[in-house]
């Protein structure tokens, strides 16, 4: 039960576009203030979870995850597009972007491929291998969503001890649009993987 664990925290720790915005969020010393956003991540994990793991992922196709992708795509690129327009005022550095809220967590985790590449082994092999089924699947799943909650947290954290050491509006502005660049990279490279290349072979 153990490798359930390790590979939950090896997949929802390393940086992606939801623990990258909590590391802006961080920055910007709204760590405490994005609170919400984080309880959207684990809901939505916590969601996946009890859906694959009672319903079964039989129906998840390479069609409706290409979908899925290509709306997590766009969010992605909805909110980079916020963090790079967003102005930090001197007078004010430490609220300068748009809070994020539950309903971007939940949004952008339940439209994040890299969300079910995380779910779906879990919960169709280790799960089963585990004896992990029925009524057991309910601690397990809120216990991992625990845990992707504390993922952009984490993030938070950290950005919130970077951001404390900086007092240039600059420099903020400056992470800004490096965490707008990168998420615009996170992007194309999950749209890529997890859009074009599925069309791509279902057309030829």
């Amino acid at each position: 039960m153990l490798e359930i664990v390790a590979y939950a925290l090896g997949v929802m720790y390393t940086p992606g576009p939801v623990n990258l915005l909590g590391l802006n969020a961080g920055l910007n010393g709204q760590a405490r203030t994005s609170l919400g956003f984080f309880v959207g991540v684990g809901a939505a994990m916590l969601t996946l979870f009890l859906i694959f793991g009672w319903v079964g992922a039989a129906w998840v196709r390479g069609d409706l995850l290409a979908v899925v992708g290509a709306l997590g795509c766009g969010y992605i690129l909805y909110l980079a597009i916020k963090i790079a327009r967003s102005t930090i005022d001197p007078g004010a550095v430490r609220q300068a972007p748009r809070v994020l809220q539950f309903r971007d967590g939940l949004i952008m985790q339940l439209c994040n491929p890299k969300a079910l590449v995380a779910t779906l082994p879990i919960v169709t092999i280790q799960f089963p291998a585990a004896g992990i089924q029925g009524v057991a699947l309910l601690p397990w799943s809120l216990g991992l969503a625990i845990l992707a909650f504390g993922a952009p947290g984490s993030y938070a954290l950290m950005g919130a001890v970077v951001g404390q050491r900086l007092d240039n509006p600059r420099l903020l502005k400056g992470f800004s649009l490096a965490m707008a660049a990168l998420l615009l990279g996170v992007a194309f490279s999950i749209g890529y993987e997890n859009v074009w290349l599925p069309v791509l072979s279902g057309v030829s």
